[in-house]
């Protein structure tokens, strides 16, 4: 039989090569579903880290962003029709495993463009249905990028050409330009309304909390003693 997140065809998992503390995290939970990073649907995609920000709020927001519009692009090369993009911070909720069979026959059951199993919405979160989904309008907000699915292929195709089109774009353009990517990926969505956002109700996954490689970096995360014991307490905190 096979995974229920083959339906996703691919599993993207976005991790800078030098950040193995996140690597060997992430190992451990796909393996409490079963998989590992050599599962022939798992993909470990290098992420980009640039020398310079480039028009965007700093080098790690613009390495996010590349890195998501390198997958977008790897997806629309190989014609998947759905894929499934995580972040290395991921942490799956205790009931994922669960829930995950049920979550994707309903996804398989209905009609979505973009899916969140986990985010942060700016404005009140609509009801779930029994389903357990949420749809979202296309105007809200959500910020993270941790955990999505894009669906079709002309969705990952057209999200990729949104993407590289604010590349050339000034900051600040009205039209979209340099940006976070999960502002980018609400802006998409606020551009094509006629394609559904649907949420995982409750989160299906959270960002665990680890040394950030998109914002500057606090003082306890550049002295080498007190990183040391920031990465401890961190790993203490995390399940």
């Amino acid at each position: 039989m096979s995974h229920p997140l083959t339906y996703f065809q691919k599993l993207y998992v976005i991790n800078l090569p030098q950040r193995s503390d996140r690597r060997r995290q992430m190992g451990k939970q796909l393996a409490r579903l079963g998989l590992d990073l050599n599962h022939p649907l798992v993909h470990l995609f290098p992420a980009i880290r640039p020398e310079h920000p480039g028009g965007f709020p700093g080098i790690g927001a613009r390495g996010c962003f590349l890195s998501h519009l390198a997958v977008l692009k790897s997806a629309r090369t190989r014609h998947l029709k759905r894929l499934l993009i995580v972040e290395d911070d991921l942490d799956f909720s205790a009931d994922f495993g669960r829930r995950l069979p049920t979550l994707v026959a309903h996804l398989a059951a209905t009609d979505w463009a973009m899916f969140y199993g986990g985010y942060e919405v700016v404005g009140p979160l609509p009801p779930a249905g029994p389903d357990g989904l949420a749809a979202i309008p296309p105007e809200m907000p959500v910020r993270t990028s941790h955990f999505l699915a894009v669906n079709g292929p002309q969705v990952i195709a057209a999200c990729a050409d949104a993407f590289e089109a604010m590349l050339s774009r000034p900051p600040g353009d009205p039209a979209g330009g340099p940006m976070h990517v999960d502002g980018a990926y609400s802006w998409f969505r606020r551009a094509h309304p006629q394609w559904r956002t649907l949420l995982a109700v409750p989160e299906l996954g959270y960002q665990r909390s680890s040394r950030t490689d998109v914002h500057e970096l606090k003082w306890f995360d550049r002295l080498p003693v007190a990183r040391g014991a920031a990465a401890w307490l961190r790993q203490w905190r995390n399940p």
